[in-house]
C-alpha cells in the first residue's frame, strides 16, 4: 500500500509531454486491462475506449481541445465514449456474457435481467446518458492510478468540445458520445507543474466519520 501511495503522490495532471518518448506495447495492454477490468454500475460497462494514436486525427481534435499540447504530445490519447442508446440489449447482451462465462443458464438471469431493466428502462434519455457517462469516470480513476503505479505520466482532459470531437471521430453514427479523455505518456523535462507541491484537503477537513 505504501507503494501505491507513493505513485499517487508522484503522479500529475502533466501540462507537457515528451513527444519523443513511447508507451511499450506491454504496458499499453496492462492499462488497456486495468480500463477493462473496472467496476462500472450492474457491470454493465454502457460505454465504448477509443485509442487514438493517429498524427492526422489527433491534430484534427487539438483545435477543439482548446489547444491544449497534450492532445499531441503524448503517446496516446485515450478517449471514453458513453453509449447514447442505453437500452434493453445492453442488458441482454450482458446476461449472454454472464451465461457464458459463468457456464450459468440464461433462463436462471431473467430475475435479475428485469431488475436491471426495471431501474434503467423508465428513465429519461438524459437521465439513461448520464448515468453511463459516470461510468466512464470509475475507468478513468483507475486508468491514471495504474499508470501511476507504471510510471507513466497521465493528464485528464474534460477541455474539450465533445460535440466536435464526436463529429471527428464519427462517434454519433456509432450510437456513442464522447465524455472526458487522458493524454497518456512521459513528463518532459521543461513542464515545470512536476515541481509543484501537490495540494489536496487535509485528512480531518475531507473525512467525517459518522
Amino acid at each position: 500500500m505504501n507503494n501505491y501511495i507513493e505513485s499517487l503522490q508522484w503522479r500529475y495532471a502533466t501540462k507537457k509531454f515528451d513527444a519523443s518518448k513511447k508507451i511499450s506495447e506491454e504496458d499499453l495492454n496492462a492499462l488497456k486491462e486495468v480500463i477493462r477490468l473496472s467496476a462500472s454500475s450492474y457491470g454493465l460497462q454502457p460505454y465504448k475506449v477509443l485509442i487514438i494514436e493517429n498524427d492526422d486525427i489527433r491534430k484534427q481534435l487539438q483545435p477543439v481541445s482548446w489547444g491544449q499540447s497534450q492532445i499531441v504530445d503524448a503517446s496516446h490519447l485515450i478517449i471514453f465514449c458513453n453509449e447514447i442508446n442505453v437500452n434493453d440489449d445492453l442488458i441482454d447482451n450482458y446476461l449472454e456474457n454472464v451465461s457464458n462465462t459463468r457456464g450459468v443458464a440464461i433462463e436462471e438471469l431473467k430475475d435479475y435481467g428485469d431488475f436491471m431493466k426495471s431501474k434503467i428502462t423508465p428513465l429519461t434519455s438524459d437521465a439513461k446518458i448520464n448515468w453511463a457517462a459516470k461510468q466512464t469516470y470509475i475507468a478513468l480513476g483507475n486508468l491514471l492510478s495504474a499508470a501511476a503505479q507504471l510510471k507513466i505520466d497521465t493528464c485528464p482532459i474534460e477541455g474539450f468540445e465533445p460535440d466536435k470531437y464526436d463529429e471527428i471521430l464519427g462517434l454519433k453514427e456509432q450510437g456513442l458520445k464522447s465524455t472526458v479523455a487522458a493524454a497518456i505518456g512521459y513528463r518532459s523535462s521543461e513542464d515545470k507543474t512536476q515541481f509543484f507541491a501537490k495540494v489536496r484537503k487535509s485528512t480531518q477537513e475531507l473525512f467525517n466519520t459518522i
